[in-house]
């Protein structure tokens, strides 16, 4: 599928960031710092996307760092309380 193809779903996306922003931050309020992680990570995957769909590269390599520190939080949640 193009990039092109998949602009089409651009607002359908970041409404679904916005949920998962939502339920990331209320996890963060809670203290349950897995589903904080297991909500923000696909939050920044799909503002990568839309990073570089409107070509903003701040927007797009802020949200790669942020991605790949959420995986780091959740591999290592798994491997210390798994």
């Amino acid at each position: 599928m193009t990039l092109l193809k998949l602009a089409a779903y651009e607002q359908q996306l970041k409404w679904c960031a916005l949920a998962l922003g939502l339920f990331s931050t209320i996890s963060i309020v809670q203290n349950w710092q897995l589903a904080a992680m297991v909500f923000g990570l696909p939050f920044c995957l799909i503002w990568v996307f839309c990073g570089w769909l409107r070509t903003e590269p701040q927007l797009k390599y802020i949200n790669i760092v942020f991605s790949a520190l959420y995986i780091y939080g959740i591999a290592r949640y798994a491997i210390v309380n798994g």
